[in-house]
């Protein structure tokens, strides 16, 4: 069996690490920043191969990539239990730093704004979750807290637990979040009846629901700006 065409053999400029250090880790490919991580491919190909056809599994889609699990990456030649582990580690790594840097926001000002922060918690679930961002009335943010956890298709929600919460924190707004595993913004019935609900126990305790968002991987939907609150 011949040998592998190995990354020591590309032009200096084409491997990956030496890329990195010349060129910066932005200029190179999810495939590359990948390779690096595995370290080394197989009899067959070389890491940035591998790398590539990993993605491939994945549609080429990192957020689809980010969810395969410690089984699923061990399916692939070269990949052991170590570099799967490295791989689902970085990403995590990655989440946890997009979230941090969205939390750095002074105040709400904006509903892309709500979006950017929650987005990385439950943009990618394959299930429902419901939070709410407690605010002050300079609409900082004061508390995140995750209300309930469901199905794919649904999740059941006590507006005693929102108020409890707000009161005890002393907040005057809230923004309802959760997110549709399906993909679909479209509000359903259920999402419209549990916002009118929510926004009339905020009337009567003087909390304002400032608004409420459906969150997908890619996009949201915003009752606020639909103007349905």
């Amino acid at each position: 069996m011949s040998k592998p065409f190995s990354i020591k053999q590309w032009n200096e400029d084409d491997r990956p690490r030496e890329k990195m250090l010349t060129k910066g880790s932005a200029s190179l490919s999810d495939a590359e920043l990948i390779a690096i991580l595995i370290g080394s491919g197989n009899r067959e190909e070389s890491a940035v191969g591998l790398a590539k056809k990993m993605l491939a599994f994945a549609d080429n889609n990192l957020n689809a990539f980010s969810k395969l699990s410690v089984e699923n990456l061990m399916q692939f030649n070269g990949i052991g239990k170590a570099k799967a582990i490295s791989i689902i580690t970085a990403l995590e790594l990655a989440k946890r730093c997009r979230l941090e840097e969205a939390l750095k926001v002074d105040k709400i000002t904006s509903s892309k704004l709500v979006f950017e922060i929650m987005q990385p918690v439950i943009g990618t679930l394959d299930h429902e979750e419901f939070w709410v961002i407690y605010l002050n009335n300079m609409n900082k943010i004061i508390y995140r807290k995750q209300l309930s956890k469901g199905g794919l298709t649904g999740t059941i929600v006590d507006t005693r637990l929102i108020f409890n919460k707000a009161l005890e924190l002393l907040a005057t707004g809230i923004i309802l979040c959760h997110n549709h595993p399906s993909g679909n913004l479209n509000p359903s019935a259920a999402d419209k009846k549990l916002t009118a609900k929510v926004q009339l126990g905020g009337e009567t305790l003087d909390i304002k629901v400032l608004d409420h968002l459906i969150i997908t991987e890619k996009g949201y939907f915003s009752f606020a700006d639909s103007n349905l609150l």
